[in-house]
């Protein structure tokens, strides 16, 4: 039997496009998903003055809301944690800063998260329950607090925010 590395290739690019189809569906249809966005981090090496930021619109002050970190990373990550700054701005200027450790691997080496060849991707809880205080645009900057120049091995970093649902 003769194999058409042609008609496999095109059966592997047809279910990768299948999978993210239903992924966006599945991510799509999650009526808590306030905001999420990710940011690419240039060259795979985060630098300690790129400091990404997001910006997400708040109308609901009445329902709890969780914040989550998003994290990509590679084998090439030559550390099993990570310290991040973050910063946030309400819309009347309140301002907050605050220092996270987020544990990318076990003692033993081995990456936590879901991985897929070299990558992994780790979602951290930054804020649980909290209720905004005021409706309007809400700003978070994330910075790498490592005291390294530069991070080898970090892809993205992003922001994720969902509404709790009252019982």
């Amino acid at each position: 039997m003769i194999i058409d590395r042609s008609r496999i290739l095109i059966l592997s690019l047809r279910g990768f496009i299948i999978a993210a189809l239903v992924m966006l569906l599945v991510t799509a249809c999650n009526p808590d998903l306030v905001y999420e966005q990710n940011r690419r981090i240039p060259g795979d090496r985060w630098s300690r003055y790129h400091i990404p930021e997001f910006e997400f619109e708040i109308t609901d002050t009445i329902s709890p809301h969780d914040l989550m970190i998003n994290l990509r990373n590679t084998g090439e990550y030559p550390r099993s944690n990570l310290f991040l700054f973050i910063s946030a701005r309400s819309p009347g200027g309140a301002y907050t800063r605050d220092t996270l450790e987020f544990v990318l691997a076990e003692p033993s080496g081995k990456w936590k998260g879901r991985g897929f060849g070299s990558v992994w991707q780790n979602r951290f809880y930054y804020r649980q329950n909290i209720r905004f205080p005021e409706p309007g645009k809400y700003t978070v900057e994330i910075e790498q607090a490592m005291r390294i120049e530069e991070l080898p091995g970090i892809l993205d970093v992003g922001l994720r925010v969902e509404r709790k649902q009252l019982n």
